[in-house]
Order: C-alpha cells, then structure tokens, then sequence
C-alpha cells in the first residue's frame, strides 16, 4: 500500500479487493465510514477510513458477521468492551440468517 494522506475510491477499492460499489454501501451502512468529498462528489478515503474498510471486511467476509453483527462488533471495539456474546444474542443471529435464507429460497 502506497504511504499517502488521501485515497481515492478506486485506489481504496484495489486496496481492500471490494468493488467501488461495496464501498458505497458499507458508507450507507457504517456511520463511522465517512470519506470527504469534493465540490464534484469525488471521494478522499484518509487512513483511518482504509483501516476501517479493511476491518469491515474482515469482520464481513472473513469472520462471517452479518452487517448488523459487524456493527456491533465496530461498536464494542470502539468503546473497548472485551464481552462475550452471549448464546442467547448468537442464536437470534443464526435463526435471522435463516429467516432470510428461507424466504430467498421461497422466491
């Protein structure tokens, strides 16, 4: 990774191995991802956004959390918590991931 200040969309895109496409919806999705823009709407990732597009997607794609699960996790990460999900918080999570499943397969 290039040592610079600002990453463009498609720079941050070839970083993380995500489409530019992904990167705006995890902007709509994670709060605490939020890029300067131009007067033209072009975005400026700094470093603490890349840090935090590859945490995203690590949390996402490696660790297998939803994006509900990944915000939670960012958040406990955040504020330092170091709690254990409980099973309890585990099991609504799989019995939603179900539920969507289910009705995908249902279409």
């Amino acid at each position: 990774m290039v040592d610079k200040k600002y990453y463009s969309i498609s720079e941050l895109s070839k970083i993380a191995g995500v489409q530019p496409h992904v990167l705006r919806y995890w902007e709509s999705e994670f709060r605490e991802l939020r890029p300067r823009k131009d007067r033209a709407g072009k975005r400026s990732y700094s470093k603490k956004d890349v840090e935090l597009v590859l945490s995203i997607k690590e949390l996402l794609y490696e660790e297998l959390y939803t994006v509900a699960g990944a915000k939670r996790q960012l958040k406990q990460d955040k504020t330092g918590s170091k709690g254990k999900a409980t099973s309890t918080f585990i099991l609504k999570e799989i019995r939603d991931e179900l539920r969507a499943i289910v009705n995908e397969l249902e279409k």
